[in-house]
C-alpha cells in the first residue's frame, strides 16, 4: 500500500518552540518513528510536509531588503526541511532509503487568491506589532483563527505537480520519497511566483497523481471538529464525503486552519475513492490504522 502522509510545518517547530536546528531535528524524529512503523507493515511512504513557520523566520530575516522572492524561499524550505526529515529516517530504515525532491507546482496566473491573500505564514503578533509591520514593509495580517495576528500571502490553488512523474519512478525503485514540501514552488507560465501553495492541497493533488491508497495529514489537533470551541462541539471520528463536504459548505471549518486540511481530504476521496484521514501527529500510527483521528471515507 501506498501511504503519502502529511505532515504541518508545525510538525517541526511547535508553537513556543525556539527555531533551532536542534529543535528540528528533534521534532522530526517524532515522525520518522511514525514513517517507520509504517514501513515496516510493508507499505511504501511518500512524505510531503509544511513549512509556514519556516518560510515565514526566512522572511522576516531579510525584512526591508532586496532579497529573496517567496517562491525561492520555498525551494529552500523544501532543502532545509528535507535534509531534517531524510536525517531522521536514516536512524530507523538505513543510509540511502530516503531522497528528498525540489518539487514545483503549476499554477493558474490569473488566479483571484493573487489578489486575496490568506495564507498564513511566519510566527503569530500581537495586533498593534503587526499593524506596525504592515505600514512599514508593506505586508498584509489577518487575525489567526487560534490566536493573535500573522502575515498573509497569496495561496493559489494546485493544478499540477511537475515532477509527480519523477516521485513514481522512485517510488517503483523502492524510495521513501520527500516532495512538495511547502506546497511546493508556485510556477506559471513555466516561471515562479510570489506565492505560497497550501501543503494539504498540494499533497492531496501529488498523492492523487502518484495512485495513493491512503492519504493522511498529521497536524497539531486530533481530528476534525464541527462547531469547534463553541457549543455542540463534536468530533468526526468517521464520516462520508457527503457529510464532510456538507459541513465544509457551511463554513464549519475556517479557511485559515482547517478548511484546507478538510478540502484536502475532499479532493483526494473523491478522486481516488480511498481513504483519507486528518489526525494529531503523535497519534500518527493509529490514524494509519484507522483507530484514531478523522477517517473520511468515499
Amino acid at each position: 500500500m501506498l501511504v503519502v502522509v502529511a505532515l504541518g510545518g508545525n510538525a517541526f517547530n511547535r508553537p513556543g518552540d525556539p527555531i533551532t536546528q536542534e529543535t528540528h531535528l528533534k521534532n522530526a524524529d517524532i515522525a520518522a518513528r511514525i514513517v517507520a512503523k509504517i514501513l515496516r507493515e510493508g507499505n511504501q511512504v511518500l512524505l510531503t510536509h509544511g513549512n509556514g513557520p519556516q518560510v515565514g523566520y526566512l522572511a522576516e530575516l531579510q525584512k526591508g531588503q532586496e532579497g529573496f522572492r517567496l517562491d525561492a524561499l520555498v525551494a529552500a524550505t523544501q532543502g532545509l526541511l528535507g535534509y531534517f526529515i531524510v536525517s531522521s529516517l536514516d536512524k530507523y530504515v538505513g543510509v540511502g532509503k530516503t531522497v528528498a525532491l525540489v518539487t514545483r507546482v503549476k499554477v493558474d496566473c490569473n488566479d483571484p487568491a493573487f489578489e486575496n491573500p490568506t495564507k498564513f505564514i511566519g510566527p503569530t503578533y500581537p495586533e498593534e506589532v503587526a499593524k506596525s509591520l504592515a505600514e512599514r514593509y508593506g505586508w498584509q495580517f489577518r487575525q489567526d483563527p487560534r490566536g493573535g495576528w500573522r502575515r498573509v500571502v497569496p495561496s493559489p490553488k494546485p493544478l499540477k505537480v511537475v515532477e509527480s512523474d519523477v516521485v513514481k519512478v522512485l517510488i517503483e525503485r523502492g524510495y521513501i520519497v520527500v516532495a512538495a514540501g511547502g506546497g511546493g514552488v508556485p510556477v506559471c507560465d513555466g516561471a515562479g511566483v510570489e506565492a505560497v501553495i497550501d501543503k494539504d492541497l498540494a499533497s492531496a493533488v501529488l498523492a492523487a497523481e502518484v495512485g495513493a491508497d491512503l492519504f493522511m495529514i498529521l497536524t497539531d489537533v486530533d481530528g476534525v471538529y464541527i462547531n469547534f470551541k463553541k457549543p455542540g462541539q463534536r468530533k468526526l471520528a468517521s464520516v462520508s464525503v457527503g457529510e464532510l463536504e456538507k459541513y465544509y459548505l457551511e463554513g464549519h471549518f475556517p479557511p485559515g486552519s482547517m478548511g484546507p486540511k478538510v478540502e484536502a481530504a475532499l479532493y483526494f476521496v473523491k478522486r481516488t475513492g480511498k481513504r483519507a484521514a486528518i489526525g494529531a501527529l503523535e497519534e500518527g500510527y493509529e490514524v494509519y490504522k484507522g483507530l484514531s483521528g478523522t477517517q473520511v471515507y468515499a
